[in-house]
């Protein structure tokens, strides 16, 4: 990806490149201001071979491979250059090279002598708040499956939009154009493929008509009726270019255009007033509704190189005033090729986040005017190259991305994704600690419920008193806490968009629950008309037959009471019931039967008196046990 700098990145000239130009470069510098560094880097590895090397040729050798994403080499000579060096910006390119080269160790040596330097930069920051971020990364697994697609070139294939049937790429395939001096492959194209039933796709074909030019025309996105198509097309075609004043070089911009249909063809294309000779503004993406242009650009005003925008698009089709989506999506890198999906949640690649290679895909989510936590796909979306131009129906769970990764058909290729399992998910960590001592409980079980009261899994606290789980993005679970000699806890974690949350649990000594003259259980509530022994019941008799157990001369009298529906004889037989599956449930746990009795009283002692005007509140807790101590105990000791 690194090879198509006006149409998709920025690569940062060599910090040395106005201080050490010499004879010995001129040629080689000709090449690399030209952007043609496959040759720069032949002539450049010259002045290596012949003795004539030193700190900018090593630079400017690294920035060339760099720029045509061989990793290998470039870390080689970042790692030369570096000798007598101390760029910082070099430094973050090494760093990105040894991680791309799977050396994620010396990465993060690196990436912490360049926050070391920049401590205000944001990637520096992000770095320094989690440097141990690539195992968190990789441990979240594979959410996607991804398959390579048979139509992809030897050259250059990227993007993936799919309308009317057609899925749409942008290409270098086309041989009859002239070849880029930036990685020797044709000017880039869009192309259509028509879907078959089968999910196969035909061959590629040009887009006709007045879309395609001699020069390159990017990703492209649709309106939601299909009829207006936005891409980008570099701007020599409107003879509008930067000319550098001393080496006469001319330099294109990327403009951002958009053309209708009329049948089946595109026509009346047109630029937009954002477009300027003075910025790039690349990779369109329009919103589910139709009303808003997320965008690229290095405009002025930004965080970094490359920002994500978003503008208005007017009813007349115009585009209203761009504003920056803010430093907690763009940082000090690039951010690039945004995609609103069709549940307002914003994708986008960056190398300034926190990811495994250079170019990571990343989601976000505008909540109540603010954008949520940046969170990285993971794998097998991203690798330790450069992956981009993600795609994906919300609905389908299937979609696209683009990447340079080891395996592919060309320098880039489309691939296939298939969505397995949700996408964002939250870190849970419970800590259980001694209410009294706040001293941290080992061994503790942990249970978690889903929002529908279903038990998902059960863990047991470290020696540090934590335990960890892992729940989908604005769910909310459950925590039920266990422990012998404690009283069990349950706690509600509410629903969450945050990377991680963090929740203390304490537990009580058991015997916090031993008053004077009864055992204080939270209410035990039967259901209306039943006398079953519920889940939230159970879990309140364990406490019961934990503290029967730890005190073996404990003697118990359980009475169970009912609301006032129904007649007071029927009332007192259903409350007799309940007494007696009380008692029941205590003894199957283990508890002696002459320790425990039961007897029901009816309606004859509500704890609420709300007469005939009760609500069913109300009714609930007048249906109840309570759970008088007759002998023995804590205090009988």
């Amino acid at each position: 990806m690194k090879k198509l700098l006006t149409l998709f990145t920025i690569a940062a000239l060599s910090s040395f490149s106005l201080i050490a130009q010499n004879n010995d470069t001129k040629k080689a510098d000709k090449h690399f201001n030209r952007y043609e560094f496959v040759e720069a880097a032949e002539e450049y590895a010259e002045l290596v071979e012949d003795g004539k090397a030193n700190t900018y040729v090593y630079s400017q050798l690294a920035e060339s491979y760099y720029n045509v994403f061989n990793t290998v080499e470039a870390e080689r000579y970042y790692a030369k250059a570096l000798e007598s060096s101390d760029d910082p910006e070099m430094i973050f390119k090494y760093s990105q090279m040894l991680k791309a080269n799977g050396k994620y160790e010396e990465s993060n040596t690196q990436m912490a002598k360049f926050a070391s330097m920049r401590p205000s930069d944001d990637r520096a920051i992000a770095f320094n708040k989690n440097p141990d971020y690539l195992p968190k990364i990789l441990e979240k697994g594979k959410k996607f499956n991804i398959q390579n697609l048979g139509f992809n070139s030897k050259y250059s294939d990227f993007g993936g939009t799919l309308q009317d049937g057609k899925l749409y790429i942008t290409s270098a395939r086309n041989t009859s154009r002239r070849t880029y001096g930036w990685n020797e492959e044709p000017f880039l194209d869009i192309y259509e493929l028509t879907k078959n039933d089968d999910g196969t796709y035909q061959a590629a074909n040009l887009v006709e008509d007045k879309v395609n030019t001699k020069f390159h025309e990017g990703v492209v996105s649709f309106s939601p009726d299909g009829n207006t198509m936005y891409f980008s097309r570099e701007s020599f075609f409107e003879k509008e270019f930067e000319k550098d004043s001393i080496t006469k070089i001319r330099y294109s911009l990327l403009h951002l255009f958009k053309a209708t249909k009329s049948g089946s063809e595109w026509s009346n294309v047109e630029g937009f007033s954002l477009n300027s000779e003075n910025y790039s503004v690349k990779n369109p993406s329009v919103s589910p509704d139709g009303k808003t242009l997320y965008f690229a650009s290095d405009m002025p005003g930004g965080y970094g190189l490359f920002d994500i925008y978003k503008v208005d698009i007017n009813d007349d089709g115009s585009l209203g005033d761009p504003v920056n989506l803010g430093q907690k999506v763009n940082t000090q890198g690039q951010e690039m090729f945004p995609y609103i999906s069709s549940n307002n949640t914003l994708y986008f690649s960056s190398n300034g986040h926190l990811g495994l290679g250079n170019l990571d895909v990343f989601y976000t989510k505008e909540i109540d005017g603010k954008m949520a936590p940046i969170r990285n796909v993971g794998i097998p979306i991203n690798s330790n190259a450069d992956d981009f131009a993600f795609h994906l129906d919300e609905e389908t769970e299937e979609g696209f991305v683009s990447s340079n990764r080891e395996g592919g058909l060309g320098s880039d290729d489309i691939y296939a994704i298939k969505k397995l399992q949700p996408l964002c998910d939250v870190l849970i960590t419970g800590t259980v600690t001694d209410s009294k001592t706040g001293e941290p409980i080992n061994a503790a079980s942990v249970t978690m419920y889903d929002d529908q009261g279903n038990k998902v899994l059960t863990k047991v606290t470290d020696s540090d008193g934590t335990v960890e789980f892992i729940v989908e993005c604005g769910k909310e679970s459950e925590l039920e806490v266990v422990m012998d000699g404690y009283e069990s806890q349950k706690m509600t974690v509410s629903a969450s968009e945050e990377e991680e949350e963090e929740v203390s649990i304490m537990l009580d000594p058991i015997e916090e629950i031993v008053g004077p003259e009864m055992i204080n259980l939270d209410p035990i509530y039967f259901d209306f008309d039943k006398s079953n022994i519920t889940a939230q019941a159970a879990f309140e008799l364990d406490k019961l037959v934990q503290i029967m157990t730890k005190y073996p001369d404990l003697v118990i009298d359980v009475t169970s009471h009912t609301d006032s529906r129904g007649s007071n004889s029927y009332n007192e037989k259903l409350s007799d019931r309940r007494a007696k599956t009380t008692v029941q449930y205590v003894i199957s746990k283990g508890i002696d039967k002459s320790r425990i009795s039961g007897m029901g009283k009816g309606e004859n002692e509500p704890k609420v008196d709300c007469g005939s005007n009760c609500t069913d509140e109300e009714h609930q807790m007048n249906r109840r046990s309570e759970f008088k101590i007759v002998s023995g105990g804590p205090q009988a000791q």
